[in-house]
């Protein structure tokens, strides 16, 4: 098991559909592989964007070990593996620590709402014991708007004293950048993922770890310039690209713009119950896209 420290530039990398409406395991490599080699310091796989509670377990399993089959650097590599169940989670944790993710991305246990911090740390505490031969760092996904269940700063704290050296980071996706900051003091090698890549020149200056980003499938050469560079131009044209989702689904969006961009009609599938975005919404994010583009080209 790998002790390398994710930082950087890290996209919520899509999971590509097939026919039968099961991940596509050959596209889904192939495209990891273009955005690690397309400004991505890494990727963080099986998270909201790539659809992963719409997944089976053994869906899921299939995923990871068709990146560890391919030859992908799992050394640059968290994955989901949070679950309403237990035992789903703790198998989920358990594979990605068996093939040598770098690390696993939990959310919360998401149906029950109003749960108690005990109950939290007894979830925690199973997925510690059951990779515990591997150490596999457990990085927090906190998405409030989603789950319905916060990684509040104090628990996060309780965790971390908890478990030491088990609770090594946190995604933070509910758009809070004050929580993210309070999240990010919690110690000095506590690492904190924004979900927006507009955090990348603060991050470059050591607020954060970097970010984890949906957009990131679509802008990474760019988030790359910004994050090694400093390069505000780079990043004012990445979040523009950002900001053509505003109001509009995310997922099937950026599923929708990825199909563009690689000329792959398949890539914009997405699973239910999650549906094609509208024909004006997919007109305005490919054009406001392919303006952008040629901006920075010029």
């Amino acid at each position: 098991m790998t002790s390398k420290t994710l930082s950087g530039v890290i996209a919520a990398v899509a999971t590509p559909i097939d026919e039968a409406s099961a991940p596509d395991l050959k596209r889904a490599t192939d495209l990891a592989r273009h955005l690690l080699d397309n400004g991505c310091n890494g990727l963080n796989v099986l998270g909201s964007t790539g659809e992963a509670t719409s997944f089976a377990r053994d869906e899921r399993m299939a995923v990871m070990d068709a990146y560890k089959k391919n030859g992908l650097p799992l050394d640059r590599l968290m994955v989901g593996t949070g679950a309403a169940s237990i035992s789903d989670a703790i198998a989920l944790t358990r594979h990605a620590a068996d093939l040598g993710f770098a690390g696993a991305l939990v959310l919360p246990p998401f149906y029950y709402k109003g749960v108690p911090d005990d109950g939290l740390v007894n979830y925690i505490d199973a997925l510690v014991k059951a990779t515990e031969a591997s150490a596999l760092p457990i990085y927090l996904y906190h998405y409030p708007q989603l789950t319905g269940i916060p990684w509040h700063v104090a628990l996060i704290q309780r965790l971390r004293a908890t478990f030491p050296g088990r609770i090594v980071g946190l995604k933070d996706s509910s758009g809070d950048m004050a929580f993210a900051r309070s999240a990010a003091a919690v110690a000095s090698d506590f690492a904190v993922f924004p979900s927006t890549e507009a955090c990348l020149i603060e991050a470059k200056g050591g607020a954060f770890a970097g970010c984890i980003s949906a957009t990131a499938n679509l802008n990474s050469d760019l988030c790359q310039r910004a994050w090694a560079a400093g390069d505000n131009s780079a990043l004012e044209a990445a979040v523009a690209i950002r900001k053509l989702f505003d109001g509009r689904p995310l997922v099937p969006g950026v599923k929708t713009l990825l199909s563009h961009i690689h000329n792959d009609p398949a890539l914009a599938r997405v699973r239910p119950p999650l549906a094609a975005i509208s024909t004006a919404d997919r007109q305005a994010i490919l054009g406001g896209y392919d303006a952008i583009r040629a901006q920075q080209a010029a």
